[in-house]
């Protein structure tokens, strides 16, 4: 454990959260360069593993190495972008059923609302031409945010392979850097936080990935199971955007909806897809995440949602996918920090059975 200076409890209540806020302020004024560096730092970790097999075993070069990791990296993300996309092009194919299917399944919900809420037809599209004109004013603003928002997408997708390049081919050197920090005999308690660090980073992404693996399968098995044309697809999606938590699943839901209108436009098929999202959520809020997700990275629910609600608020989509591994980082400094001990437990997923206060008592001399 790394021994501290010995200071009034203010005293370190005050520097931890002057030193909270500022890297708060740091991050929100510099999330654009922040935030692909910690993205590219994750998935270097993942494949440290392989960099290690090629550069140790099958004696590789460092830049060949890390190169070969980041090309098998890459492979896997254009394998699945590409299955992505065949599907899609299939799905624009029935472009015109879909919007047929959907202005039929619009005005089987215009009489629904005439019928037991007595809202006219005309009542009903007048409003909805109302926010049809404050879409259209609002409009260039919001393709200028989406144009941004792609061409920092592109950006990204850019920089965190060669990120993660570096990472991989500078390993030894950020790592003697840090142990050039601190005294040597404190060196032990550094090789113990980045080992566990490792350790927390690798079981936290493959257990994010094979959370996906068990969402996408049950979900194309829902799928299929009320006669969704385009199952496999929907359930991959569904798997991949539910990674984001939160919006995630919503966004999934939608995409799915609209994609059963390929075949009928029926209310029936839309309330089996959300009975199906719910199952597969519950399954995976009740089952997948206490066991392969909070296991991993032994974080309390309670910080967990406080870290995705400030990560998003932060950095967006992004934001929230980093917060759950920063704090368990977070969490495994503290608790080898004496100072920082009690906010690692804070953080942690500890349950005591029960705790009484032991309460001295003093005799009093006659």
């Amino acid at each position: 454990m790394i021994n501290s200076i010995k200071l009034p409890f203010y005293a370190k209540l005050a520097f931890i959260l002057v030193s909270f806020i500022s890297f708060a302020f740091i991050f929100c004024i510099g999330k654009d360069v922040i935030t692909p560096v910690l993205m590219a730092f994750l998935f270097a970790v993942l494949l440290v593993p392989i960099f290690t097999f090629l550069h140790s075993r099958l004696k590789f070069p460092r830049h060949l190495a890390a190169a070969c990791c980041i090309l098998v990296f890459a492979l896997c993300i254009v394998g699945i972008l590409v299955f992505i996309s065949y599907q899609v092009s299939d799905i624009a194919n029935d472009f015109d059923t879909i919007k047929k299917n959907a202005n039929s399944f619009i005005n089987d919900i215009q009489k629904f609302i005439k019928e037991y809420f007595h809202v006219s037809i005309g009542e009903q599209k007048k409003y909805l031409d109302n926010i049809t004109k404050d879409s259209v004013q609002n409009g260039k603003a919001t393709i200028g945010s989406a144009i941004i928002s792609i061409t920092d997408l592109l950006l990204d997708c850019t920089l965190i392979p060669i990120y993660t390049f570096l990472f991989l081919l500078y390993k030894d050197h950020f790592i003697l850097f840090l142990a050039k920090l601190i005294n040597k005999e404190d060196h032990p308690a550094l090789k113990d936080i980045l080992s566990q660090i490792k350790v927390s980073i690798n079981n936290y992404i493959l257990g994010l990935i094979f959370e996906m693996i068990v969402v996408s399968i049950l979900t194309s098995l829902g799928l299929l199971i009320i006669g969704i044309k385009y199952f496999i697809l929907l359930g991959l999606i569904t798997g991949i955007l539910n990674m984001v938590p939160y919006i995630g699943i919503l966004i999934a839901g939608i995409i799915t909806v609209l994609a059963s209108l390929t075949g009928t436009p029926e209310a029936s098929i839309i309330l089996g897809i959300l009975i199906v999202n719910i199952v597969v959520q519950f399954i995976d809020n009740n089952i997948l995440v206490p066991l392969i997700i909070n296991s991993k990275v032994e974080i309390n629910a309670f910080v967990s949602i406080i870290g995705i609600i400030i990560g998003g608020a932060a950095a967006g989509i992004s934001g929230m996918f980093l917060a759950i591994p920063l704090l368990a980082i977070l969490k495994i400094i503290f608790e080898r920090i004496e100072s920082l001990e009690p906010w690692g437990y804070l953080m942690g997923n500890h349950m005591p059975k029960k705790f009484t206060w032991r309460i001295r008592k003093l005799k009093v001399e006659n």
